[in-house]
């Protein structure tokens, strides 16, 4: 019998906006990745709406993925390389590469 867990996809939340969707097999990991300061850089290099997405008056908040979400992860994810795939759940409207060294 296989005991390894399946992937449950987490979301980023900024100001209650689902933003950000990726992998992880337990809370706890998500919950690293979530607090880890490389994503919220990044984040504060995103622009939705004309304005910055995430500042420091924003509440970020880290939840399971409902059944669309998941659907847009499963999607886009395919296409990425990388071991840790971070699918944006929103058309933002440009990221300031120069102030950001490693993608989400």
């Amino acid at each position: 019998m296989d005991n390894s867990l399946s992937l449950s996809i987490f979301v980023i939340e900024v100001d209650l906006k689902p933003v950000l969707a990726f992998a992880a097999k337990k809370n706890s990991d998500a919950t690293i990745i979530f607090q880890d300061e490389r994503i919220r850089a990044k984040l504060r290099t995103v622009r939705y709406g004309g304005k910055l997405l995430y500042d420091d008056l924003a509440i970020l908040r880290l939840r399971l993925a409902h059944p669309e979400e998941r659907a847009i992860y499963y999607g886009k994810a395919r296409s990425m390389e990388t071991a840790l795939r971070m699918v944006y759940l929103l058309e933002v409207d440009e990221i300031d590469e120069a102030n950001t060294a490693d993608e989400p």
